[in-house]
């Protein structure tokens, strides 16, 4: 039997790179922003696709995300841990590089342009997972200094948001 590489098939040595489009109303924030955390509504919650957007086409109501697994994108992180069921934001922690980071529809942070956060529920909804984004990680060697040795943020009222790397999760991640 013959083998055969189709056409629609491409290898990169980098990896599987993947962007691809959506339109504005499967998306969480129906007004996409390029460089904005996304994600992708979907049917088991706290379970969603999540990634960055890329691009934005008004005329089609299309966004293109790049949902690669690994992707490292700077991106504002709050770092609210808990929220009050007011959906005010109730403790808050330093953030740390390999600390986890999680799309929060919350509406008080999307109010600030904020997407991301270090809680793993929601404000809006309590007791709704928010999806796992990705990670924090470095992006060179003064952003790891500024880690050190306790991590970046304030513990107290009113909270922080930090500009962080993240690592995202993407498609393909479990």
């Amino acid at each position: 039997m013959t083998e055969t590489v189709h056409n629609d098939y491409e290898v990169s040595s980098e990896g599987a790179v993947r962007h691809w489009e959506i339109p504005y109303a499967r998306l969480c924030d129906v007004t996409p922003t390029p460089t904005n955390a996304a994600q992708v509504t979907g049917l088991l919650v706290g379970h969603e696709l999540t990634g960055t957007i890329l691009t934005v086409d008004a005329v089609t109501s299309v966004a293109v995300i790049d949902f690669t697994a690994g992707m490292v994108y700077r991106h504002d992180v709050r770092n609210v841990l808990t929220y009050n069921p007011g959906v005010a934001e109730l403790t808050w922690g330093l953030i740390n590089i390999g600390d986890p980071v999680y799309y929060d529809d919350t509406p008080a942070l999307n109010a600030l342009g904020v997407y991301l956060s270090t809680s793993p529920n929601n404000g809006a909804n309590p007791g709704i997972a928010n999806p796992l984004f990705g990670f924090v990680v470095a992006s060179d060697e003064v952003d790891m200094a500024a880690f050190l040795p306790a991590g970046k943020g304030i513990a107290v009222a009113p909270g922080s948001t930090i500009r962080c790397a993240v690592m995202q999760c993407g498609a393909g991640a479990a």
